[in-house]
């Protein structure tokens, strides 16, 4: 297997396995478990799983001194982001939640044109309508009924967040920090707030049967380790452009086993949101490579030059 065949395998994987999510979580609500206390199970667990995989690249877990404050408040983002979405699981339908998270790329770009002041381009402005018009479709369904305000609201909460944190994650003071490192550290940071939230530890709700613990184990390897290391480990083979598109995946993953284990309903007009949401982001992350794939694609059809001499003769 050649390495670009490589990267997109870890990027489906990577892209599949954090669509996970609802798929172990779920079941740790129904048993009573709030969000809080399987957030902070879900961080406990992948940071040894992280640190070994730190330790097994060869590289240490030291940090400049400047590289500290960064990576709290990039821990602390994530972690939000983590439990507005969790949180968002208890007012709508997981694969729904997660379908609506999957516009945090549209984020980034409002942030970089308005922030930043980077260009909004044509495409963009049309892909963020597009998207508008996929959650518009998501927001109420067929039968007039809408999604839960406070569930809408906690799942872009947890979109901007993260996309927040993909603008920080790129700022020069972190960019000699090696990307796991970078997780292992946001993950370790991020545990503190549901730390704080659970009164200092004396809150956490633990599982009482044994397979639960399977459903955190399973958190903490799937979404997390196996996602994060796939995702960096594409990137290396195939760029950060295509890794991105392939995240399309998550919230497909996400509506399946909405609707395969869970019973979640998938009508034609959540479909149709759905999709519109992914084609809108995968257009924003694509870029302008769309344009220079179009271009080769035109290349394998020329224009053959017009024999206007022939064309004479074959009108007498």
């Amino acid at each position: 297997m050649n390495a670009k065949a490589k990267g997109y395998l870890l990027g489906t994987v990577a892209a599949a396995t954090y669509g996970m999510n609802p798929l172990f979580a779920l079941p740790l609500y129904k048993a009573g478990m709030d969000p809080d206390s399987v957030l902070f199970f879900r961080y406990l667990f992948a940071i040894p799983i992280l640190g070994v995989m730190l330790k097994a690249r060869g590289r240490d877990f030291g940090l400049r001194r400047r590289e500290v404050l960064p990576l709290i408040v990039l821990g602390l983002l994530v972690a939000l982001s983590s439990l507005t979405l969790f949180l968002s699981y208890n007012y709508m339908d997981a694969g729904i939640a997660s379908t609506l998270l999957f516009v945090y790329p549209i984020f980034v770009a409002l942030i970089m044109a308005f922030w930043f002041r980077e260009k909004l381009s044509m495409r963009t402005a049309l892909c963020i309508l597009l998207a508008l018009g996929g959650i518009a479709l998501l927001y109420e369904s067929g039968d007039g009924a809408t999604l839960d305000l406070t569930g809408t609201i906690l799942v872009m909460v947890s979109a901007l967040s993260y996309a927040i944190y993909i603008v920080g994650v790129n700022r020069p003071a972190l960019k000699s920090v090696a990307t796991l490192k970078v997780t292992f550290y946001v993950l370790l940071f991020g545990l503190s707030l549901f730390f704080v939230r659970l009164d200092f530890g004396s809150a956490v709700s633990v599982p009482d049967r044994w397979y639960l613990w399977g459903n955190l184990v399973a958190l903490a390897v799937f979404p997390t380790a196996i996602s994060f290391l796939c995702t960096t480990r594409a990137i290396q083979y195939i760029g950060s452009t295509p890794t991105a598109i392939l995240g399309a995946l998550e919230p497909v993953t996400a509506v399946f086993f909405g609707v395969a284990v869970f019973g979640e309903s998938l009508t034609l007009r959540i479909g149709c949101g759905i999709l519109l949401i992914i084609v809108a982001v995968s257009l924003i992350v694509a870029g302008n490579r769309i344009a220079s794939y179009l271009v080769r694609f035109r290349k394998l059809f020329p224009r053959l030059p017009l024999n206007r001499k022939g064309c004479r003769n074959a009108g007498k």
